[in-house]
């Protein structure tokens, strides 16, 4: 199927050209002509799936056959995002796709000054992309006026639930009018959002591209048994041994972003942290950096890379493992993207074999393991999570470490050298 047979407007398939796209992905292909009928949609996707464009083309060849000429324009789209990174994304792709329709769109969030989005949205705007907070702050303002939305999507609603959002949520639906379109996207799905889909949606197509609660068949994941103590050397090694040129690496906490960043500079390795206590500017400078591969590692909480949309991302690391089970999914959801390859690798400690347990459990298999990683070998059975072995003999073997069960990997060490501060070829494990 092409783009060209879904209904799209001569002037989105332009738009859609110049990206260099001719065939949608699976979900663009479902999405597109249920919601070009006005119907409501329940979609599971994760990311990578091409599920912004799913909604963002439609929307925009509806508004573009059903012009209003009043001024100033009302707001007749309303996309909920969970953080500003990605209510900037679907707002870039918003005007990406729209740029040859005499349509407008703002992106509302929090973290910048209001005043020039009180300013945008007086002026009228068709579409507006927003994070629940700063959008209830201009309705409780009297800035924004919902009453004319006929369209409104609730992205990653997962996500919103997991943020403590619900309210807020249940807050913006009741002051959206009764008939209007509703879709709903939602990379897993967890009772409350069945039950939140149940009373949002109305008859609505249920469209599923993955394995709910699953990864991408094309990501290759891996486990590094190791002690804490030894992850950042670990990590350095992989990068500099590996040759890594671009790597997402997860922590659970903003401390630990900035800490294990200036760790990795030491080693040489050019990196930037990303949380929620970063500056919206110093937010974007980062992803810029490491978009461009101005920076080789990207540090981040899981709230600040939610919906990170990076393209052709060839390694995502779990420095330390999420809490929910789920939170894996999304976070290798980065890598393995529109069917291409990537590489998901997890730094477990023996304090975290309960949180692999219910990952694994989650995921119906278990995930292949490192067998010799260079390190005091541990034991990653629930329940029994000790060191079952004192530091080994260092190997003077130059052959790879091989995964249980996997493909090899580079990372056999082949010295028990500590890494020398900033030279990372040289960063080999203890």
């Amino acid at each position: 199927m092409l783009f060209s047979e879904l209904g799209l407007s001569e002037q989105l398939l332009r738009a859609v050209a110049e990206q260099g796209y001719q065939t949608p992905t699976p979900i663009q292909a479902q999405a597109i002509p249920v919601i070009l009928q006005g119907r409501d949609v329940l979609a599971g996707a994760q990311t990578g799936t091409g599920k912004t464009a799913g909604f963002t083309l439609p929307l925009l060849h509806i508004l573009q056959q059903q012009p209003i000429p009043q001024k100033p324009r009302p707001v007749r789209v309303l996309v909920l995002t969970p953080t500003r990174e990605l209510a900037m994304q679907v707002y870039e792709s918003v005007r990406t796709y729209g740029k040859h329709l005499p349509l407008f769109a703002e992106a509302i969030f929090g973290g910048v000054s209001i005043n020039p989005q009180i300013q945008k949205i007086r002026r009228g705007t068709d579409i507006v992309v927003a994070t629940p907070g700063r959008l209830l702050d201009l309705i409780q303002q009297q800035h924004l006026d919902l009453s004319r939305v006929e369209h409104f999507v609730l992205d990653e609603a997962d996500r919103m639930l997991d943020m403590g959002f619900i309210r807020d949520i249940r807050k913006i639906i009741a002051l959206l009018p009764e008939k209007r379109q509703n879709l709903l996207f939602s990379a897993t799905y967890a009772p409350e959002i069945s039950a939140l889909a149940e009373q949002l949606l109305h008859d609505p197509v249920e469209i599923a591209v993955a394995k709910r609660n699953a990864a991408a068949d094309t990501v290759s994941q891996l486990v590094y048994g190791i002690q804490r103590e030894y992850k950042r050397e670990l990590l350095a090694y992989l990068i500099g041994h590996g040759h890594w040129q671009q790597v997402l690496v997860f922590v659970r906490t903003k401390h630990g972003a900035d800490r294990l960043c200036k760790q990795l500079i030491k080693d040489g390795i050019r990196c930037a942290a990303l949380h929620g206590d970063k500056s919206q500017g110093a937010r974007v400078r980062a992803l810029d950096e490491f978009k461009t591969g101005a920076i080789t590692a990207l540090i981040a909480t899981d709230i600040a890379a939610r919906g990170l949309d990076i393209d052709q991302l060839p390694h995502v690391v779990n420095f330390d493992l999420p809490q929910v089970a789920e939170d894996y999914v999304h976070r290798i959801g980065r890598t393995g993207r529109a069917g291409a390859e990537g590489q998901a690798v997890s730094l477990v400690d023996p304090e975290e074999a309960h949180l692999l347990a219910a990952i694994e459990k989650l995921l119906k298999r278990q995930i292949p393991r490192v067998a010799d990683t260079g390190y005091p070998r541990v034991s990653l059975e629930s329940g029994n999570a000790k060191p079952v072995a004192a530091r080994p003999k260092p190997q003077q073997t130059g052959r790879r470490a091989q995964p249980s069960g996997g493909k090899s990997e580079p990372g056999k060490r082949t010295s028990p050298r500590k890494p020398r501060r900033g030279n990372v070829s040289s960063a080999k494990p203890r």
